[in-house]
């Protein structure tokens, strides 16, 4: 079969037997099918490869955006933990105050 699809391209001597040199015509076909199948597997290469590429980068996308949203609830949390934190202190600060307030009173009494 391979033998008559090159036959169809002129002598080849280095398939059939008699020939003496292969066509210009025949030389020029099988250069133009060899670079067209290297041409295919370079690109199919490179695509696979890209789409590898692709795929882990959209990962590492997500994964970023995840980890972004969860220092986003973080950061929350402790402005929150903050505010408690000041309120505490600012209830505390108050009490020192009152109690020194009835300490003065009770010392000015006696």
């Amino acid at each position: 079969m391979l033998f008559q699809i090159l036959a169809v391209w002129g002598c080849m001597s280095e398939i059939t037997k008699g020939c003496i040199d292969m066509t210009n015509a025949s030389s020029t076909y099988l250069s133009i099918a060899l670079g067209a199948i290297i041409g295919a597997v370079i690109s199919w290469l490179v695509y696979n490869t890209q789409k590898k590429t692709a795929v882990k980068q959209d990962e590492t996308l997500r994964r970023i955006n995840e980890l972004e949203e969860n220092h986003d609830k973080v950061l929350k949390s402790m402005q929150h933990f903050q505010k408690h934190q000041d309120n505490l202190l600012s209830q505390i600060l108050n009490l020192e105050k009152k109690i020194d307030a009835i300490t003065e009173k009770y010392l000015d009494r006696q």
